[in-house]
């Protein structure tokens, strides 16, 4: 039978953990490509008509940790739970968006419901595969409340802009991406 040690894995996921926390202190998540293989593809849908995906490490850290984080610095992703099958390497870690800006009640704002990320353990601590969900339309709800409160940083409403210029690299009509999304 193949698999992985549940403690390798473990220390694998408590890892990734640390090193999210770092990047999101830094507000540059790129150093977290280099736990990806170089061989990794890392993606996730963007609604009804257009997916993601970056195809080995390199553009993991441009694309995905560079481009699509840029404009998210002062959002948390703090991680709720983690599903973990050491027979088959996948990984399923369940978090939460959260932005460092409260709104009149004093909460904090955030998407409802909840996201994740579906990884697949290659060994020597590293990722070969990742898949993000997330809902939608409660994300493009909470750009509106938080468009409409003014409460978008400089950063994000320049990341807005840019997506509304079109589509930037790796963002593609679904089903025409060079690797599967799922």
């Amino acid at each position: 039978m193949s698999g992985f040690d549940r403690d390798e894995l473990d220390e694998m996921v408590r890892r990734w953990v640390v090193e999210n926390e770092n990047c999101e202190k830094a507000g540059d998540w790129r150093p977290l490509a280099d736990m990806y293989t170089e061989d990794a593809t890392y993606g996730w849908n963007y609604g009804p008509t257009q997916e993601f995906m970056s195809v080995g490490r390199e553009e993991i850290r441009e694309l995905a940790l560079g481009q699509e984080m840029e404009g998210l610095e002062g959002w948390t992703y703090p991680y709720q739970d983690f599903v973990i099958d050491e027979r088959s390497g996948n990984v399923i870690g369940l978090w939460k968006q959260v932005n460092e800006n409260t709104r009149a009640d004093g909460s904090h704002y955030s998407p409802e419901g909840i996201g994740g990320s579906w990884f697949r353990y290659a060994g020597n601590f590293q990722w070969s595969w990742q898949r993000d969900f997330f809902d939608f339309g409660n994300v493009s709800a909470l750009f509106l409340e938080m468009i409409t409160a003014n409460a978008l940083s400089d950063g994000m409403q320049k990341r807005i802009e840019r997506s509304g210029a079109g589509p930037l690299p790796g963002w593609y009509k679904i089903g025409e991406s060079p690797v599967p999304l799922w």
